[in-house]
Order: structure tokens, then sequence, then C-alpha cells
């Protein structure tokens, strides 16, 4: 790709930026409106679940392969495709006639979003090639999140109360439509210089670990945890997962290339990156349902009150994106791990929900970890692969964000659906809502302590290690560049 100047690659940000605005807006948004959906579709809780999961599941399952056809083919050409799929299936949602349509248009955009963020942060990482400048790039990239936080309640709730639930897919309409332009006039085309050969095995593995974990984790609460389907489902996932281990090392171009796991700054933020996401995903879940169904707000109303986790979220993730890119990335790890741990003890322990100034502590608590955490992964994982595989890279942290949204909502769901029964009105809310936020409160625990153990000097000298065994002539620059 030419070398652009700083005006231009300005331009090329915010063209990026546009695409993570609507997929992290839609997902926001949905949150406010899942209570809606439920009365309208007649929905239970597995069945607001799959809203969510279906799209998160198709995303985490065609991220890497999107990411490495993108480096093959072409990365606007992909780019400028997951946006048309995307814009088409925001279309499709709208005029959903039932739930199980929605969960099949909700898949289709997720055929377009899996198209889109890992190849950005593709395009991203090519277009700001000097580490600082990189990580404050991915900085603003992370701040985008907050305000689809902050907007996306706040928009969602107005939407809900004044129109209905479906016009929350109405907004992604115009922003697709327009960044489908701007991309087609702006961002140059760019490629790998020797893009890797598809894995159709490797990505039916894949998709066949997370569907089946899914499934197993959703469904388990109604069919029994030692029921044959669930048995049969999970025996489904640790084959295919023995499948991965066995068969992805032995392929000179895997859809997986496992040998970067041995980089422990690599391996930690995919892991951080899990458990941050899975505490996300199940954060809002819980939320959504408890402002709305318990609390007995509207919409906007409970978008208000989430406002204050959002607006910290984006006041920290550029503040994030500077300190990496000034101090590297464990200041920032450890703030988010500690911050989300104690956001979680605040419900847990002190029953925050009974007072709404514990309340908000706990929002302001959870917004700061989260807004924290989002950079070191980012510029951690793709700092650690090769630049000439830069889609591959993303995908990979890209993936991992996607299992862990997965896994929260799966996980957090499950242990609701487990303490009520047919209403989320019912006194067995509190209960289970207790045990979804020990979940959170470890789930920020293990980022205070992976981000601690993956970031130091053995942790470097590791990354070191593995950038000498590859073969990949690019790897030991951009090591030493994740260092600088």
């Amino acid at each position: 790709m030419p070398e652009l100047n700083h005006r231009r690659r300005m331009l090329v940000l915010a063209i990026c930026c546009m695409s993570l605005l609507i997929v992290s807006l839609d997902n926001t948004v949905l949150n406010v409106a899942l209570p809606s959906m439920q009365k309208e579709l007649h929905a239970s809780v597995s069945g607001l679940q799959w809203t969510i999961d279906a799209y998160t599941l198709v995303l985490a399952s065609l991220l890497m392969l999107a990411g490495s056809t993108a480096d093959r083919i072409g990365r606007r050409r992909v780019f400028m495709a997951g946006l048309v799929i995307f814009t088409l299936g925001s279309a499709l949602c709208s005029i959903a006639p039932n739930l199980e349509s929605l969960v099949v248009f909700r898949m289709v955009q997720a055929i377009g979003g899996s198209m889109l963020n890992p190849v950005a942060m593709s395009i991203i990482t090519n277009t700001f090639t000097e580490p600082r400048e990189r990580a404050r790039a991915i900085g603003v990239w992370g701040g985008v999140v907050g305000i689809s936080m902050a907007a996306g309640p706040i928009v969602g709730g107005l939407l809900v109360d004044s129109v209905g639930w479906r016009s929350i897919f109405w907004i992604n309409l115009p922003v697709g439509l327009a960044a489908l332009l701007l991309t087609w006039r702006y961002v140059p085309e760019s490629r790998a210089p020797k893009g890797r050969r598809p894995d159709p095995v490797g990505q039916l593995l894949v998709i066949a670990l997370l569907g089946s974990v899914t499934y197993a984790i959703i469904e388990a609460p109604s069919s029994g945890w030692t029921s044959p389907l669930i048995l049969s489902f999970a025996g489904v996932a640790l084959l295919a997962l023995a499948g991965l281990l066995l068969y992805e090392p032995r392929r000179a171009e895997p859809l997986i290339d496992l040998r970067f796991f041995r980089s422990a700054p690599f391996s930690g933020a995919t892991v951080i990156a899990v458990c941050g996401f899975a505490a996300l995903g199940g954060f809002l879940f819980l939320n959504t349902l408890y402002l709305q169904d318990v609390r007995g707000l509207s919409a906007l109303h409970a978008g208000l009150y989430m406002l204050p986790m959002a607006v910290l979220t984006f006041l920290c993730a550029p503040l994030s994106g500077r300190l990496v890119g000034n101090r590297g990335p464990r200041i920032s790890l450890l703030v988010a791990g500690v911050a989300m741990a104690l956001s979680g003890l605040v419900f847990a322990v002190l029953d925050a929900e009974k007072h709404t100034a514990l309340l908000f502590a706990g929002y302001v608590l959870f917004g700061i970890g989260f807004g924290m955490v989002n950079a070191p992964i980012t510029n951690t994982a793709v700092s650690g692969m090769p630049r000439a595989q830069a889609g591959v890279a993303a995908a990979v942290a890209s993936t991992s964000r996607q299992i862990g949204s997965t896994l929260g909502v799966a996980v957090i769901g499950a242990v609701l659906a487990s303490g009520v029964s047919g209403s989320t009105h019912t006194a067995g809310f509190a209960a289970a809502s207790r045990t979804a936020w020990w979940i959170i409160t470890g789930c920020g625990l293990a980022v205070l302590v992976f981000g601690l153990l993956t970031s130091g000097k053995w942790a470097q000298r590791s990354a070191r290690r593995t950038a000498e065994r590859l073969d990949a002539p690019e790897t030991a620059q951009t090591v030493a560049d994740a260092n600088a």
C-alpha cells in the first residue's frame, strides 16, 4: 500500500471507525431492546440469548477466514463486501416476522460483520506503521466502542420507546451506505505479499467447536446438564478441539498458527480478550433485564442509568491507547483488571442493585475497566504477529473478543435461566444475579492476573524467542516494534 500523508491516514482511520461504530452500536442498542423483543416475539431467556449469540457465534467463527481472505484478495474489496452484507442483514432484521427469522437474519449480519472489524484493523495496521502512532490510532479505535456504548443505550431507548424495537436496525443503513461510498473513494487497496491459502478443514473445526459449546451452555438449563443432547454437544466440542490441536500444526499455512501462542504476550492478550469481553457481554445482558424487568424502567431510562459506564469507557479508551504507546500495556491491564473485579464485587457483596449510589459506582468502575482493557489487547495481539499477515493477526484478537462475548451471554444467561422460572420478575432473579456477579468478578481477576504475568520481562523474552522460531522474516521486527 502506498505511503499516505497524515491527513489521508486520519481519513482512513475515520472510515474504518465507522464500520466499528455500526457493529458496536448494533450490539448496545440491541441489549436495550431485549425486553421489548421478548414481549412482542414471546421469547424465553434462551431465545434472547440466541438473538445476541447467533451474531457473535457466526462472527467468531468467520473472522479468521475473513482476515486471511482479505490479505489474499484485497482488504478494501472484502471490507466493502462486508459493508454491503451487514447493511442488507440490518434491513432484513428490521422486518423479521418471528424470533427464528430474526436469529437467521442476525447471522446474515454477522457474515458481513466478520469482514469489517478485523479487515478494518488490518487496514489501520498497514496505514499506521510507526509503533507509537499505531498505538494511538488503536486508542482512537477503542474510543469508538465508548461512543457506541454512550450513544447506543440512549438512541436505542428513544427508538424503542417511540417507534419500536425494529427501528434499532434502521440506524445501520445510512452509516453503512456512507462508509461504503467513502471506502470506495478514499481507502487504497492493499493485500499481503503472499496471502494464506484457505483451510476448509480448520474452518469447519472452529465452527463445530464454538457452535457446540455455545449450544450446550445456552440449552443446558432447559434440557438438563447431563441430558444426552447436551453431553453429545459437549463431546462434539472436545473432538473439534482435539482435531484443531492435531490437524493445524501439520499444515504449512493453517487457519490458526498455534506457534504464535508460544509468545506469552500474545497468549495473554487472547485470554484477556476472552475474559474482558465475557464480562462485558454478561454485564450488559444482566443489567438490561434487571433495569427493565425488575426495576420496571423504560428502555430510555434504562439507557440513561447505564450512561456513567459508557462515558467512562469513552474517556478511558484513548487514555489507555496513549499509555500503551508510551509505557507499554501493563499499566492499562492492571487498572482494567482491578476496576472490573471491584465492579463485580460491589454487586456480589454489597447488593448494589438495592442502592442507586452503589449501582452507579459499580457502573463507573466497570466503565473504567472496560475502557482500559481494549487498547492493550489489540496492540499486543497485532504487534506480536507478522505485519504481512495483519488480517490474520487482527482476526485472532477480534475472534477472542467475540468468543468472550458469546460465552459471557451464554453463561450469564444460563445462570439466570437456572435461577428463575418463566419470568425474570420472580424472586429467583436476585439469587441468580448474585452468582452471575461473582462470575464477572472472576473475569476481572483473570484480566488482572494474566495482565501481570504476560506483560513483564519474562513475557517479552518469550515473544522474542517465538519470533526467532517463526519462518516469517518480518516477525522479529514486529515484536521489536511491540516492545519499543
